[in-house]
């Protein structure tokens, strides 16, 4: 999916309806799936040690168990928003997602540990999943040895990539990228070469976001570009904001599958699109 975000008016909503409401209209199709992947664009952290930036987000750890009973469970940490609390709520983060059986992709405590890959197998077929952020944070800084999130840039990831599949030739690749230009609906020059380095490396799909609106697919070489999924739970209130989609991946033997979802985004609710 696109954006999570737990927060804001997110959070109005949660108080007012309950974070079950949220998920409703989109658990059978997260249940259904061997594996569900969000983008977790705000910490799970109680505690209140804000980074001195422009938005600064912040949700309940409760919460995570209500994404793991609807289905979610693999987290994208490396994008804009999950270091608003800083290192402490990064580390709280990644505890209560793990404490809730979801695993975090993108994070770590070295370098090595953010761009490694988080690996699933099912039925034969091996899939390995990339996070990182592609955009220039804002008031971040992070060293070996401190808890912090991907941040390789395209050619670096594409590298990362093409080593990992010499080594796993038969395993198939997922580029999750937290990447462009927000409101614009169209990719930009810098993720259409990195669309290409990242395909030229043997990835088999890109995911991305950041935009907060639906950019559009593409394929480049063997690989399926979804430039942006745009927002899923989020509070948008431009119109292009509250209509996203939702990627269903199917890998086969020799097939890679891409079902895209409309959805619709009501009252920071997801829905599939009836139109």
């Amino acid at each position: 999916t696109g954006d999570v975000l737990l927060d804001r008016g997110v959070r109005k909503q949660i108080e007012r309806k309950g974070i079950d409401h949220i998920f409703s209209a989109v658990k059978d199709s997260f249940l259904a799936a061997d594996a569900t992947v969000i983008n977790l664009e705000c910490p799970l952290t109680d505690v209140y040690t804000p980074v001195m930036k422009k938005y600064i987000f912040k949700a309940d750890e409760k919460w995570a168990a209500s994404l793991k009973q609807y289905g979610v469970t693999h987290a994208a940490m490396a994008n804009n928003h999950t270091y608003d609390q800083g290192s402490t709520g990064l580390v709280n983060t990644v505890r209560t997602l793990k404490e809730n059986g979801i695993v975090p992709i993108g994070f770590g405590f070295t370098d090595e540990e953010r761009v490694k890959p988080v690996e699933l197998k099912k039925n034969g077929i091996k899939v390995a999943l990339f996070n990182s952020v592609f955009l220039r944070l804002e008031n971040w800084i992070q060293t070996d040895g401190e808890p912090g999130i991907c941040m390789v840039k395209g050619n670096e990831l594409a590298a990362r990539i093409s080593s990992y599949k010499q080594k796993h030739p038969d395993t198939k690749i997922i580029a999750v990228v937290h990447w462009g230009v927000e409101f614009m609906p169209y990719p930009s020059h810098q993720q259409q070469m990195d669309a290409m380095l990242l395909a030229s490396a043997g990835t088999d799909v890109i995911v991305g976001h950041h935009p907060h609106i639906v950019q559009p697919v593409k394929n480049v070489k063997d690989c399926t570009v979804i430039y942006s999924l745009g927002n899923f739970v989020f509070d948008q209130k431009r119109a292009d904001g509250n209509v996203a989609q939702m990627a269903k991946v199917t890998f086969r033997k020799n097939e890679t599958e891409v079902i895209l979802y409309d959805i619709d985004i009501v009252k920071c609710r997801p829905e599939v699109s009836r139109k």
